[in-house]
Parts: structure tokens; C-alpha cells; sequence
């Protein structure tokens, strides 16, 4: 279930997708937050320099690592504006993160590009839960999903 504080964080996730367009990068953004509602760590994209592992989802799943302990990990939550991509999500199952909400899912953003003619990825958009097994999954969310949708088309000169 979506409540306003997931809306919240998950408009941040947006607005930090729409910072990545600007800088020239994929409209992605990602957050991690504590159970006490503390943002901990948030990134975007940084894949326009060549290395396309540079998602923020996966830079969220190494800071915790680093600067949480595995039952801290589990009940943190991870917000996004786009569902993770196989790389991400097994990068959160191996560091042991919690929950994860998304506003806009994978087959959303297939769609999205067959809409625009745009070729697919190398890598194949696969539903978090066909990655990483006892995850909770909450998501997409229409209206924000229709913001990534537009910032996609952006980035594709579509708009």
C-alpha cells in the first residue's frame, strides 16, 4: 500500500530523475530511508560518462553496505522513480535491503519505448520479484509514472 509519506519520497525520487536529465544523464533517482522516516543516502544517475552500471539504485545498495549493519539494511526502505533493473535488484537482494517502492515499472518504460521507437537495452526489463526473492514491492504510481513518462520523452527528444 502507498500512504503520502511514500508519495513524498517518491516525488523526491522524480525531481532527482529530472536532475539527472539536466546533467545530461537518464532520468532516474533514488532514495534510502531509514524506518524513522530519515532520508539516509539519495543519488541519480551517472551513466552518461560510458559506465551504464552507474544506476542509483545500485550506488544506494553499496552505501549501505558500507554504513549499515545487515538488520539495519533489512528494514530500511528503498524509493525510486523507476523499478530497479535486474542489475539493481540483485544488488539490493545481496546487500539484504527491505522494501522498495517505485512510480513507474519496467514494462511502463518497454512501452515507453516501442511508443518512441526507441531500440531496447542490452539488459531485459525484468520485474524486480523475477531477481530477488521475499522483497516487498510496492508500485507503480499513475500520476508520478506520467512524470518519468514525460521526462523519458525528453530525453528522447520527444517532447
Amino acid at each position: 500500500m502507498i500512504t503520502d509519506l511514500d508519495l513524498k519520497y517518491l516525488q523526491r525520487c522524480v525531481d532527482l530523475a529530472q536532475v539527472a536529465l539536466e546533467n545530461g544523464d537518464e532520468p532516474f533517482g533514488s532514495l534510502l530511508v531509514a524506518p524513522n522516516g530519515d532520508i539516509l543516502a539519495e543519488d541519480y544517475n551517472h551513466v552518461s560518462g560510458g559506465d551504464h552500471t552507474q544506476h542509483p539504485e545500485f550506488a544506494l545498495a553499496r552505501w549501505a553496505a558500507n554504513h549499515m549493519l545487515p538488520e539495519e539494511r533489512i528494514k530500511a526502505t528503498v524509493y525510486t522513480s523507476g523499478e530497479h533493473c535486474p542489475m539493481c535488484a540483485a544488488a539490493h537482494g545481496w546487500v539484504g535491503l527491505g522494501r522498495i517502492v517505485y512510480a513507474s515499472f519496467s514494462a511502463q518504460l518497454v512501452q515507453w519505448f516501442n511508443e518512441m521507437d526507441v531500440a531496447p537495452t542490452r539488459v531485459r526489463n525484468l520485474p524486480i520479484e523475477e531477481a530477488i526473492r521475499d522483497v516487498v514491492v510496492d508500485g507503480p504510481v499513475p500520476e508520478l509514472a506520467e512524470q518519468v513518462r514525460v521526462l523519458h520523452r525528453k530525453m528522447h527528444g520527444r517532447l
